[in-house]
């Protein structure tokens, strides 16, 4: 049976009803409905302000970063060339060395030669191409140059120190030859490839390449500095560690400005 309600009572029905649902407007996790809408809401991923859609991205001023521009300029200030690495000592210093040193070293080498090939297939692959930020894109195409040296730099290390062709050949091939680099290299380029990595994942991964990866690999060759040995290597080491560095850096940075 249903009552008709009176007008006075049809009044602070409705007033009433107005004040609970004001009241779970503004505590949206009392109202099971509205609370849930504003949770899905807040969790969808917001558009990467890097990765946005840029029509200015062929220009470069002005600056809209004044962070990532500066971290630009200080690689642009650090370039150098594989020709101002005089390697004239370091053979003779090579041949002091020990058989177990000389493997050791070779290895190193081998692992750095193939590794810069593999971030610069990133960079050229997927980094450069997402990142709409004009700032970001001048470092990237400035890191693609530099690791083109250091590759360079690596082989003509290779080539200088290993005489035996067949042994040189088993080291430029270390992605395949040397198990512990076609491991760190399967890795690397897992990321590369992977389509459901988000940026930012893929960001901290190559980062995770250039500044762990790296490092104990350029502590082994300080090692031979500390004894006064290959000064050719040794300053070689001095400045490629110095690129990484900052390109671990840069990925820092770069992801002190992603939102997801």
């Amino acid at each position: 049976k249903t009552t008709a309600l009176a007008g006075g009572d049809r009044d602070d029905t409705t007033a009433t009803v107005r004040e609970i649902n004001s009241t779970a407007d503004e505590l949206c996790m009392d109202s099971p409905i509205v609370g849930f809408e504003r949770l899905k809401l807040s969790s969808q991923p917001r558009e990467e302000p890097l990765l946005r859609e840029n029509p200015s991205r062929f220009v470069v001023f002005p600056i809209e970063y004044p962070d990532i521009w500066q971290m630009y300029k200080r690689a642009e200030a650090s370039f150098w060339t594989v020709e101002e690495v005089d390697l004239g000592r370091d053979l003779k210093d090579w041949n002091r060395l020990n058989s177990k040193e000389k493997h050791f070293i070779s290895h190193v080498l081998a692992f750095f030669a193939a590794s810069d090939g593999i971030v610069n297939e990133n960079l050229a692959e997927r980094f450069i191409r997402e990142v709409q930020v004009t700032e970001a894109r001048c470092f990237y195409g400035f890191q693609i140059a530099i690791e083109n040296v250091h590759s360079e730099m690596y082989s003509l290390l290779i080539n200088t120190y290993v005489t035996d062709r067949v042994e040189r050949e088993f080291l430029f091939n270390a992605i395949e030859t040397l198990p512990c680099v076609k491991k760190k290299a399967e890795w690397a380029m897992a990321w590369t490839s992977s389509a459901s990595a988000t940026f930012a994942e893929r960001l901290v991964a190559f980062a995770a390449v250039e500044g762990i990866f790296f490092s104990g690999s350029f502590a082994s060759i300080f090692w031979l500095k500390k004894r006064g040995l290959m000064p050719g290597l040794t300053f070689s080491n001095e400045l490629i560690s110095r690129d990484e560095g900052l390109h671990c850096d840069f990925a820092c940075l770069l992801f002190r400005h992603i939102i997801n």
